[in-house]
């Protein structure tokens, strides 16, 4: 090449491979693997047949050991990239099973066809099997393939989504821009096991919740204990605040550690089943249905302890600022994106706030995604 940066798919660090250009910028080349030459000794033969095709996933070509080792690298790279923070100290990392994880899924539907789009378009790979996808939803999948083969199944539907605790599945259908008749639910009432409408009692670390069609929930069913006691660690006492909460993973958990416990969520979906979970689980949890922003605002003073869970867009300036002035003595975050962690957390430590501890979840094996959850500690003012 000549000095550019060229990025290309499916090659692992350290391999030679044959590329074609595809895209070119000044400062950098798209291109399109043609050939390994030199393979790592970390290339896996992905187990999907579909995997150099279909989107969904990033990583099947690589040894899952290794997945994980380089997420741990990402992050460290992005907290002294991003956030100019040189992290010494060891990054605890927790994974589970590679395959079959997910919980919850979403398919397109295109000509009676239905799977996922093609890697960078819009062009829909057929699937009728996604290894990463849990039993259950892939014989949901199998169902709804053959169902589309009948002149009943509606053709303006263009996507669904299947979530599912193994023994009860929530069909939900996206963006139809028109009603679903009832009969067609009643249909695949008739043709799904343990179809479920409306919403879906899932257990998980030592509660049963309730989420609705509408509602965030974690997607890898093998790694949710883990993932509530990473989050709240050993956190303890008078006070908490559980922002962006969600149906209440994490705010049960707190409810039976602290005296006070208040869910901040905007989600009116959501706010809904937080209290029908703090109700059924006999906690007393305040839920303000609230955006965590304008609610912090109005705070004179601050829980001792707040877990912050964003969406992938991470807490931004406001939010961060609003917990510098406000001072909790603990926080901590669970993120999504490396990079909005890593300037969320450069905010929070010019603010008076060190890191104490920084765990990796591989919430999503064989894609780039995964979880981070960093525990900061105010330092004490001189």
């Amino acid at each position: 090449m000549d000095g550019r940066v060229a990025l290309t798919p499916f090659v692992l660090p350290g391999e030679v491979a044959r590329v074609e250009p595809e895209q070119e910028r000044p400062d950098l080349i798209r291109t399109r693997l043609i050939e390994v030459i030199s393979p790592s000794p970390h290339r896996y033969a992905p187990p999907c047949p579909l995997f150099y095709e279909c989107g969904g996933c990033h990583y099947q070509h690589a040894r899952y050991e290794f997945q994980v080792e380089q997420k741990a690298a990402i992050l460290r790279e992005q907290l002294r990239r991003v956030g100019r923070i040189d992290f010494t100290g060891e990054i605890e990392t927790i994974s589970g099973p590679p395959l079959g994880y997910r919980n919850r899924s979403q398919f397109h539907i295109e000509r009676r066809r239905i799977g996922y789009f093609a890697n960078g378009s819009h062009r829909l790979t057929p699937v009728d099997r996604c290894p990463i996808s849990s039993p259950k939803i892939n014989e949901t999948l199998a169902i709804l393939a053959r169902m589309m083969r009948d002149r009943r199944f509606p053709g303006f539907i263009r996507a669904v989504e299947l979530f599912t605790d193994e023994a009860s599945v929530l069909l939900n259908v996206l963006d139809t821009g028109m009603p679903v008749a009832r009969r067609f639910f009643d249909w695949c009432a008739e043709e799904i096991p343990g179809l479920v409408r409306g919403a879906l009692n899932y257990r998980a670390a030592g509660h049963v919740f309730q989420v609705s069609h509408n509602s965030f929930f974690q997607v890898n069913r093998f790694l949710l204990d883990a993932l509530v006691q990473a989050a709240t660690g050993d956190a303890a006492g008078s006070s908490a605040l559980d922002l962006y909460a969600g149906v209440g993973l994490f705010s049960l958990a707190l409810a039976r550690r602290f005296d006070e416990v208040t869910a901040v969520e905007s989600a009116m979906s959501a706010v809904h089943d937080l209290k029908t979970n703090a109700e059924r689980a006999a906690l007393d949890i305040r839920v303000a249905h609230a955006g965590v922003e304008p609610f912090l605002a109005g705070m004179e003073r601050s829980a001792e302890f707040v877990l912050a869970d964003p969406p992938r867009a991470g807490l931004g300036k406001r939010v961060t600022a609003e917990l510098v002035r406000l001072r909790p003595r603990r926080i901590h975050i669970a993120s999504c994106d490396p990079s909005t962690l890593a300037r969320d957390l450069a905010a929070l430590v010019a603010g008076g706030y060190r890191i104490t501890k920084l765990i990796l979840l591989d919430l999503f094996p064989q894609t780039y995604h995964f979880e981070s959850i960093a525990y900061l500690a105010a330092e004490e003012r001189r």
